[in-house]
């Protein structure tokens, strides 16, 4: 009876957890908030099963070490959540310049409006201001200073993006500010109880988890000591088991081109080669790097010198959609087929109007991204994208096109050259005298670099970038690697359904040469992403387009690892990477280096997003198991009706589902470690350590979805090969809704991964 009472509460948590994210995408968060996470029956739901999980624990009467510590953090941390929820106190408080405030701001019980407050001092806003990245519009961190008095005593203080201050145990935290720079927004939190007990919970739960994968009585202990193993069966079974048109009239040499692309931008909110933004473009208009086989560079040279004559271009690439069908548009249009100069309109203008205006159908929808591609070029050919020119201004490096008003103190000769070196370009160029044009490139390259300073990026940065741009890493390691393993797994398929005598000479090359072309594809993979981390500085695991590189990059660390075991983990490895590379490379991912914001820059990040990324690849590698042995089955169940000779199928359905845990006990490990190193980084952040974000949710839901798995002696029919083998593949739909469902789904903080 406890049993099913768990089993009932665990499960209902579960799908209200669930049922709460796709509730908030459409009440929103204040309405979630108040009516679910923070409702009685909500909180009281949580404690039932944190009191039937402690009696049926003590039921069971388990003595194991490890299993208790594991256990008893959870119990501990529900608790701190708890004390949390009763006894802290949270709230903003609004600072203007020179003004001391002694009130802050709750939320109302109803959600609706905000309730005033008493500080037990008053604080004084003293100085707001906004650092930014060198030479660059992009916010590096924002600081209030401010002075706290109360109690006869007077004090100063300063918080930034992940830098809190405490007073009497009150901590206030950088939330906001005002438009006009005068006035900022704190965060303010007071929680003497709920923090300590939690952060023991998340303390013991590491330890629990490091120790779960290290105590000799433990079940991944004794997963490593299977028989299988032991006896090198599973390796055996294992193995034997298993619209064209004319090209524009005129575009600029490639050399020539290529001189243009080594000019530095200010693109995307950093200095990088033009070389960048030339192929950003390309890509935006036409879906490809190149065009009828001209370089970016020329692509981009061409809208700048021949505007009009690129204008009736056809590099347009129009998506399928309602946009397309209505208007009966080709698939590559021209940009004047969107502009009736007859009638001196722009076709598209009322639909864009109606798509601001909120009306988001997939129409509309399709004209504003049509929109944007065009307003890309209608920019650029008006010259206020071509930020080329660097000027100190007020000791800070400023970056201006030739069409921007540049600042009185400039001295003559430079805004003269900013503001004719254009027009000499464009009249070498219709002159075709191309040597002045490399000239004049030259030119303007060394008054970047005696301008520039320090938001010049390093020659280093600079070489990688260019290396980076040559080689597209995702595009050509998708393909090779779903290629080699649909070509791995043509092979495993053919050995099951056929003889060693037929197949076990094949053995001995096609493991090898899988082997070397997966540490070939890996090593092509860490020189893109070293190439990444040079170019910007930072690890590069700060979006989804990285993420999913790093998943990969991993997914074929462990494939190579466990090869060397397990022979039939190479197929794994290189179905699950080419997976990931391919959604990278063809998913609403934005490839482009740029800098991240201010509150991503903590130590934390890498560490949270390394541990769930580490995650997410050994639970891929659980689902492919899954997927092999449902096929397996499917096989020996084809064969069992033609009467055929199906062999030992339920042992390499056991060889499978012991490979597969093999990757289960260290995916939740370093899942669970991964959640709470967020949340330790959220309450430094943001002042809360569980803010029942959506992405926060699944991740969560994520982790006891697989821990049902981890609990065979509690669950017994998952003991069984081909039941486990259906949970594990169903149960991936959780990491794909946490990751995907919720970046472009549900949205929510995290939505910027």
């Amino acid at each position: 009876m406890i049993k099913k009472i768990l089993f009932f509460l665990y499960a209902a948590v579960t799908v209200c957890m669930g049922a709460a994210t796709i509730v908030e995408k459409y009440k929103g968060t204040d309405f979630t908030a108040t009516h679910i996470y923070g409702a009685w029956w909500f909180t009281l739901l949580w404690t039932l099963l944190a009191a039937a999980a402690v009696v049926y624990f003590i039921h069971r009467k388990v003595r194991k070490a490890s299993t208790i510590a594991l256990h008893l953090s959870f119990v501990i941390i529900l608790l701190g959540a708890l004390l949390t929820h009763v006894t802290s106190t949270r709230g903003m408080i609004h600072l203007r310049m020179n003004e001391y405030t002694d009130t802050y701001f709750v939320r109302a019980d109803n959600a609706e409006g905000a309730e005033e407050r008493k500080l037990p001092f008053k604080i004084r806003l003293d100085k707001f201001e906004i650092e930014y990245k060198n030479g660059t519009p992009a916010p590096s961190d924002y600081e209030s200073h401010f002075t706290i008095t109360g109690s006869g005593q007077r004090s100063t203080g300063m918080v930034s993006m992940n830098n809190i201050y405490i007073h009497d145990g009150i901590r206030l935290y950088q939330s906001s500010y005002d438009k006009d720079e005068r006035g900022s927004i704190l965060a303010i939190n007071r929680d003497p109880w709920g923090i300590p007990v939690t952060y023991t919970g998340y303390a013991l739960l590491f330890f629990a988890l490091v120790w779960m994968l290290f105590d000799p009585k433990g079940a991944f202990r004794r997963t490593l000591r299977h028989p299988l193993l032991k006896k090198g069966v599973l390796v055996v079974a294992l193995l034997t088991g298993i619209g064209g048109s004319v090209k524009a009239q005129h575009t600029l040499p490639k050399e020539t081109a290529k001189k243009f692309g080594e000019l530095n931008i200010l693109y995307n909110d950093r200095i990088c080669p033009m070389q960048t933004f030339a192929i950003d473009f390309t890509k935006k208009l036409y879906g490809s790097r190149t065009y009828k086989g001209m370089t970016a560079e020329q692509v981009l040279t061409g809208f700048i010198f021949w505007g009009d004559e690129w204008s009736g271009e056809p590099i347009i690439k129009m998506k399928s959609g309602e946009l397309k069908s209505t208007l009966q548009l080709p698939d590559y249009c021209t940009v004047n087929m969107f502009f009736n100069r007859d009638m001196g309109g722009y076709i598209l203008g009322p639909y864009v109007t109606e798509y601001y205006q909120g009306n988001h159908d997939k129409f509309h929808k399709q004209a504003g991204e049509v929109d944007d591609r065009l307003m890309l070029v209608m920019e650029l050919r008006r010259g206020t994208l071509l930020k080329v020119f660097p000027c100190a201004v007020d000791g800070n490096i400023t970056w201006f096109s030739p069409t921007d008003r540049h600042p009185q103190a400039l001295a003559e000769d430079h805004r003269l050259f900013m503001q004719n070196v254009f027009s000499l370009l464009n009249e070498e160029a219709h002159n075709g005298n191309f040597a002045q044009m490399d000239e004049y490139l030259g030119k303007m390259l060394r008054y970047q670099q005696d301008n520039g300073g320090s938001s010049l990026p390093t020659e280093m940065q600079t070489e990688a970038e260019r290396i980076y741009n040559k080689v597209p890493f995702a595009t050509v390691l998708f393909m090779l690697n779903l290629t080699l393993g649909m070509l791995m797994l043509f092979f495993t398929v053919w050995r099951i359904a056929g003889t060693r005598r037929s197949t076990g000479r094949w053995q001995s090359f096609v493991i090898p040469a899988g082997r070397a072309l997966m540490a070939l594809s890996m090593a092509a993979l860490t020189v893109c992403l070293a190439l990444r981390w040079i170019v910007s500085g930072k690890i590069p695991m700060t979006n989804g387009y990285e993420t999913m590189l790093f998943v990969a990059w991993m997914v074929m660390l462990l494939s190579l690892i466990a090869s060397h075991r397990f022979n039939i983990i190479l197929t794994f490895g290189f179905i699950m990477s080419g997976f990931f590379l391919l959604v990278s490379h063809i998913g609403q991912m934005d490839p482009n280096i740029g800098n991240v914001m201010p509150v991503l820059n903590s130590p934390l990040l890498s560490s949270h997003v390394s541990f769930i990324m580490s995650s997410f690849a050994m639970l891929s590698l659980t689902f492919i198991c899954g997927v092999t042995a449902l096929i397996i089955a499917g096989i020996a169940k084809a064969k069992t009706a033609r009467n055929c000779n199906t062999g030992d199928i339920a042992s390499r359905l056991a060889s499978l589902q012991l490979l597969s845990r093999l990757f289960l006990y260290p995916a939740l490990t370093t899942l669970g470690i991964g959640i709470f190193i967020g949340a330790i980084w959220a309450n430094v952040s943001w002042g809360q350590y569980w803010g029942w974000d959506p992405k926060e949710v699944w991740a969560l839901i994520t982790f006891m979805v697989y821990a049902i798995a981890a609990h065979t002696q509690t669950v017994p029919s998952l003991a069984k090969p081909l039941r486990y083998h259906i949970f594990m593949t169903l149960a991936f739909l959780t990491v794909l809704m946490t990751y995907f469902g919720v970046n472009y789904v549900l949205g929510g903080m995290h939505s910027y991964a």
